[in-house]
């Protein structure tokens, strides 16, 4: 049977990450809990409850990955998703864009999906594919459609105690600091657009920044003058990071 949920904390006890604050990231591979890290970005499906417990033991906080842009045919909830919501193929193995303009229906789908993050004891969620307005949905998506969806997934996070991260989705960072927690971001430094990221730093909340391609000295200095937290990960994103 599913444990019962709790009562989220008040708004004023939500957890908001702070600039610098090391972290891990690893959706791939046996989980190495021993990083020195204060904060772990996992999978929330793989991930158990144990293992979140003793990252909580070992003084960590708990990101729950969940692909919110896009169908995954390997998820254990894939049966719940209308086929006339799965657009284009977006390139990864199984995985199709959704219509993110059916919030009627994403809403509760969303919601079941953060629910068990609450239930498993995360602290957080990182929403992945959060602008897929850019991309070659089979949608006809809008910046206003985008906007409407990010804002809906971080209400749903806040009424659950869990804050949440702005994937990627730099051009909408003006309009969604306020509403998100801290921010996710690969290989800004890559294609030089860092400097979009400010925000969050100057609102006292955290950037977590990956570089795949770039060698540490290519960016560390720079990205710590800028406050963010920021390490080297092979793309598949298993165990192995080389922090700045």
């Amino acid at each position: 049977m599913p444990e019962p949920r709790g009562t989220p904390p008040p708004p004023t006890q939500r957890w908001v990450p702070t600039p610098g604050v090391a972290w891990q990231w690893q959706l791939e591979g046996t989980l190495d809990l021993d990083v020195d890290a204060a904060v772990y970005d996992v999978d929330g499906v793989e991930t158990s409850a144990e293992e979140i417990q003793a990252l909580h033991d070992r003084g960590r906080r708990v990101i729950c990955y969940v692909n919110v842009g896009a169908f995954e045919n390997f998820r254990p909830d894939r049966w719940r998703f209308p086929p006339e919501l799965l657009g284009r193929p977006n390139g990864w193995p199984g995985e199709r864009w959704l219509d993110i303009r059916r919030v009627d229906v994403l809403e509760s789908l969303m919601a079941e999906r953060f629910d068990e993050c609450r239930r498993k004891g995360f602290d957080a969620i990182e929403a992945d594919l959060v602008d897929g307005y850019k991309a070659n949905t089979g949608f006809p998506l809008t910046v206003g459609h985008q906007l409407t969806y990010n804002r809906m997934l971080a209400g749903l996070a806040h009424d659950r105690g869990l804050s949440i991260g702005l994937k990627n989705d730099l051009d909408q960072v003006p309009e969604l600091v306020d509403a998100f927690d801290f921010a996710v971001n690969e290989q800004c430094f890559e294609f030089r657009e860092c400097h979009k990221l400010l925000p969050f730093i100057h609102a006292g909340k955290a950037v977590f920044h990956v570089e795949y391609n770039l060698r540490n000295e290519k960016f560390c200095a720079r990205a710590k003058e800028m406050g963010f937290s920021s390490m080297r990960k092979r793309p598949q994103l298993d165990a192995p990071r080389w922090p700045c």
